[in-house]
């Protein structure tokens, strides 16, 4: 069912499907069963019979679940007040990373949301373009009402005649208010509302896999998530935030779908899980006086794993520690396809040439003296020192597009984790596959002891080590606002770190975007 909320819903004051009767109400059904869920308008009037304000009810079975502050018609924004409490009851409701500030410090909660944002966003938008971004803040605060506040036919109902209909409004191509909001909000109200969508579209993905009447109903959902891209104060900045669950599966231990009852725990545990991922490329312009040259460098990559909880007694549940990693990130940037204003591109990175140390040393024993026949032994013992780091660092290209790329190797074994595919059974020696033991005992305990390879919260920060890429700029372009591309895959990858298990996958997500390059002096 697509739904048109916001049109029905701005139509209120002066629709003719009003009843004569003052205390009549228009229903839009949300869903439909043997008893529907609606959404209910109750007028409110003057003692003159003017019109002064509509109130709005979620009900079931004749009961109401749920009431919206008053909006008053004669306002200049009379249902501002409507999508300012729906935005604010899913922040107040969402779920929280468990290493995350905002669970220890009362400081770091967000308070009343400012309508600033809103207001705005309900000016510069045409109303069939918010009409999108309404049907999400809809969706996620009936989410937090059907599934946790009421009866449980009544979360049936959501789920399978709401949610799964409408999974694919969770995609970045159908939120362009949605990004502009959060670049008028901030950062707190953008985590608060992803986390909360990752939490839904986990909870809904879980069902559609366990197989609870939800396979024909969902659609293809690996391109579920979020992502957007942004120019700012001299950098290109693209964010993504991806549900584990909408992850598509790079590798697995598991062939079947179907896991042992020891490990389903495990797996429930490790489903909710979100990756938020900031990329942040530093770029410059120089006008030369025969061509434009532009170069741009890897500023910061930050790869967040967020377990979706509600911090309630998890400090002692053995699977906290349990999470997926990042395992491989790449990075791309350049011009638009089909540009031919670019005459050279340059990578600031060669191809690693590993180097080795070898040490020889030789040690001649003799024994000399009376003995008959003299005594001689000659020994030889050489050793080899290779420097090793758990992040391979390369550049390369795609026509005129930069590639950064990072990956994560296994020190002991060399093998690269987003790649690799666990075997069974004799699988080391001469067939010459990495035994899975050697690699399991590599990561466990990754988040402590001086040489891991994460923060001790399980995430991941880059910020040196990729040096710029640059472009030559046909000189003719000065002047002008340039379209250029960014984009990012993200690998994250699961071994058990403090639990006994032979499970193991990766998974990979892709994002894409367009980012302004202004070519104009004195725009940095």
């Amino acid at each position: 069912m697509k739904m048109d909320l916001w049109s029905w819903i701005s139509e209120l004051p002066n629709s003719d499907e009003w009843s004569p009767d003052s205390t009549s109400d228009l229903t839009f059904q949300l869903a439909s069963s043997s008893e529907s869920l609606q959404l209910k308008a109750r007028r409110k009037f003057s003692s003159n019979s003017d019109l002064l304000a509509i109130t709005f009810y979620v009900s079931h079975a004749e009961k109401d679940l749920w009431v919206s502050d008053t909006c008053q018609v004669k306002s200049e924004k009379p249902f501002l007040p409507l999508v300012l409490q729906l935005l604010q009851e899913i922040i107040s409701r969402s779920p929280t990373a468990h290493d995350s500030i905002a669970a220890a410090c009362p400081r770091s909660q967000l308070q009343k949301l400012k309508p600033d944002a809103v207001s705005w966003i309900l000016d510069s938008h045409a109303p069939e373009s918010f009409s999108n971004f309404f049907n999400l803040i809809f969706l996620a605060r009936l989410f937090w009402l059907c599934a946790c506040d009421a009866p449980s036919e009544v979360g049936s109902l959501y789920f399978n005649a709401m949610l799964a209909p409408n999974l694919e409004a969770f995609s970045s191509a159908h939120a362009p208010v949605l990004r502009a909001f959060f670049v008028s909000s901030g950062i707190d109200v953008e985590l608060a509302i992803m986390r909360t969508f990752g939490y839904m579209l986990t909870k809904c993905l879980l069902l559609r896999e366990v197989g609870v009447g939800l396979q024909l109903l969902t659609p293809s959902y690996n391109n579920l998530g979020f992502s957007y891209a942004a120019e700012t104060h001299g950098l290109w900045v693209l964010k993504g935030y991806a549900p584990l669950m909408a992850m598509t599966r790079a590798s697995s231990r598991s062939v079947s779908p179907v896991f042992e009852t020891k490990e389903s725990v495990l797996k429930y545990a490790l489903a909710h899980q979100q990756i938020e991922v900031v990329i942040q490329l530093e770029y410059s312009v120089e006008i030369k006086e025969s061509f434009i040259l532009v170069k741009a460098r890897v500023d910061n990559i930050r790869v967040h794993v967020a377990k979706l909880g509600f911090g309630k007694g998890e400090e002692n549940n053995v699977y906290m520690y349990e999470r997926h990693f990042p395992s491989r990130v790449r990075v791309w940037v350049g011009p638009e396809a089909g540009a031919s204003y670019v005459s050279s591109l340059t990578l600031g990175r060669s191809t690693d040439n590993i180097e080795k140390e070898t040490e020889t040393q030789k040690v001649l024993k003799g024994s000399f003296g009376e003995t008959k026949v003299p005594k001689m032994k000659a020994m030889t013992r050489t050793t080899t020192w290779t420097k090793a780091r758990s992040w391979r660092l390369d550049q390369d290209s795609d026509g005129h597009v930069a590639i950064f790329d990072t990956t994560l190797c296994d020190n002991m074994t060399g093998v690269e984790v987003s790649t690799w595919q666990p075997h069974v059974g004799d699988d080391a020696g001469p067939n010459g596959r990495v035994d899975r033991d050697q690699v399991g005992q590599s990561f466990q305990k990754r988040y402590t002891g001086a040489n891991r390879s994460f923060t001790k919260a399980g995430n991941w920060v880059f910020s040196e080590g990729l040096e710029a890429a640059k472009w030559r700029l046909n000189k003719e372009m000065e002047g002008s606002v340039l379209k250029w591309r960014i984009g990012g895959q993200v690998w994250v990858s699961y071994l058990p770190n403090e639990v006994k298990s032979s499970y193991f996958e990766s998974r990979c997500v892709e994002w894409c975007d367009e980012v302004d390059l202004p070519l104009i002096l004195g725009a940095y």
